[in-house]
């Protein structure tokens, strides 16, 4: 079965049906393979925040801290001294920024919710972090140019989900009982955005990538 709907992500008209779990639809791209959620069943955005507050992260949790250095050290290794980079979709309890911020880089914060200023969107950045962010993004193809226009150059995206990969059952995977989780990046649909913006792309762990922007700033197109 075919859904009307364009892909989130890659825009491309139609998608077939991927699975139903729960009485939620879920559609699978064919272009970028992408797995979204129904657009008439995305929560909406009061809904997402009262669900987002319950979060408990913060910067004296150990365990949040190990966990969040599955993309802060490999970062970390590659990015200049001195470079300056935004943690985008902060979250509640800001963290990511501040073990940054030690290690001696200055990060600025934004999340819609709970760090709203557009100040830190009016600037450029050589690195910006998205940890467990994107699979909430309603419109991942408008985010991720804005993510592209926001860094530099030579920049790095580190991007923390986890992916949906072959042999998964779907139905029992516990990343799709998260009511605010409404999209799903399979390997290769990773690949594929690194393709669609000229980036560079590193699998450091299971659930990490790191996207480089290229030096030229021209924007290919796929």
């Amino acid at each position: 079965m075919i859904h009307p709907s364009r892909c989130p992500l890659c825009r491309s008209p139609g998608a077939r049906a991927y699975a139903e779990v729960r009485a939620r639809r879920y559609v699978e791209c064919v272009r970028c393979r992408l797995v979204s959620l129904a657009p008439e069943q995305r929560p909406a955005s009061t809904a997402e925040r009262q669900h987002y507050a319950t979060h408990e992260n913060h910067p004296a949790d150990t365990r949040y801290r190990a966990f969040l250095d599955r993309l802060a050290l490999p970062l970390v290794e590659r990015v200049p001294a001195g470079a300056e980079g935004l943690d985008y979709g902060a979250g509640p309890g800001p963290t990511l920024s501040v073990m940054l911020a030690e290690r001696g880089f200055r990060t600025a914060v934004y999340d819609p919710f709970f760090a709203p200023d557009l100040g830190p969107l009016r600037r450029s950045y050589d690195f910006i972090t998205c940890t467990e962010v994107v699979e909430h993004f309603h419109s991942p193809a408008d985010e991720f140019d804005r993510l592209n226009r926001l860094l530099r150059p030579g920049g790095w995206l580190g991007v923390m989900t986890e992916m949906l990969r072959e042999g998964r059952a779907f139905a029992d995977w516990h990343y799709i009982r998260d009511p605010t989780h409404v999209c799903f990046y399979r390997p290769a649909t990773m690949v594929w955005i690194a393709a669609r913006f000229g980036w560079t792309i590193e699998f450091v762990h299971r659930s990490v990538v790191l996207f480089r922007k290229s030096l030229a700033s021209g924007f290919p197109t796929v």
